[in-house]
């Protein structure tokens, strides 16, 4: 049996992760109390059900000594014959404040005297034993939900076994390196397709972008090298148990270079990694988390 524990501060995407794990066949519960976890499971495996997928949402609405039992509970569970992971979403404050002031919605930690970026803080402090679990963390700051979506598709519904799953992100260090990456590597020394009129409406999508960058020695002997590193060192992380690895590539914009490297690089190792994916996080008006299975 799988069990997803989604966890996260509250504006972070929790609701929009479990919908769509329930759209794909798990059986999901939002906001259950930590304590019983245990015991649902147990309810689950009597066999009423024909159930082999499980998403609980787990969250600041628990009771906090809860949620200092998580680990403990998680370990539990582990040692059993589930397949437990904890995915943790999360997204800046000034992200989860914004949003919160759009949708007009209450914090459920707000009080008469707890105002909202208080609340944010005291939840993330409520919340630390659960993401220090999480072998899947993600920063939701830059996303749309359909990206989430898509995200959420690719990572976790469409993963084809337990081996290592690896994303490439490309972004743009103007809007700031991703929090959730676990490598990252800089391209703004790389020739910028952005200074020639002729290819600065494009993307590294696009062929004339990709035509240019792909006989520059410098992003050739880039491309190459971060292949070497990848090829050596990713067993590595997975022989550690690592279940997920996210690699950022950035650039200045996160438009030409990094896309472009993204895109090399998912092709150099889609016959290696079964579980592959690729997100652009600038390309917000395009279709940016693509999988290979």
């Amino acid at each position: 049996m799988k069990l997803l524990i989604i966890s996260g501060r509250s504006g972070s995407g929790k609701s929009t992760a479990l919908n769509m794990l329930e759209d794909h066949g798990y059986y999901c519960i939002d906001n259950l109390p930590a304590s019983l976890l245990p015991a649902f499971i147990k309810r689950i495996s009597s066999g009423d059900l024909d159930v082999s997928r499980i998403a609980v949402s787990i969250d600041a609405r628990n009771i906090p000594d809860d949620l200092r039992k998580v680990p403990a509970i998680v370990h539990e569970l582990r040692s059993s014959e589930l397949d437990a992971e904890v995915v943790y979403l999360d997204a800046s404050d000034a992200t989860l404040i914004r949003r919160f002031s759009a949708s007009r919605r209450r914090h459920p930690l707000t009080t008469e005297t707890i105002g909202l970026r208080e609340a944010i803080n005291r939840e993330r402090e409520l919340l630390e034993p659960i993401a220090v679990l999480a072998g899947l963390s993600t920063d939701t700051s830059h996303m749309s939900v359909h990206q989430l979506r898509e995200l959420i598709r690719a990572r976790l519904i469409n993963r084809t076994s337990s081996s290592l799953s690896v994303m490439f992100e490309s972004f743009g260090f103007k809007n700031g390196v991703p929090v959730d990456a676990d490598i990252v590597f800089d391209a703004r020394c790389l020739p910028n397709p952005y200074w020639d009129a002729e290819l600065k409406p494009f993307t590294g999508l696009d062929k004339p972008v990709k035509d240019f960058l792909s006989v520059q020695p410098e992003v050739i002997s880039m491309l190459d090298d971060i292949k070497r590193f990848l090829q050596r060192w990713l067993p590595q992380y997975e022989a550690s148990n690592r279940s997920y690895m996210t690699i950022a590539i950035g650039c200045t914009g996160g438009q030409h270079r990094s896309v472009f490297l993204c895109e090399q690089l998912q092709q150099a190792f889609a016959d290696k990694i079964i579980n592959l994916q690729v997100m652009h996080r600038e390309l917000s008006n395009k279709e940016t988390v693509t999988h290979h299975d």
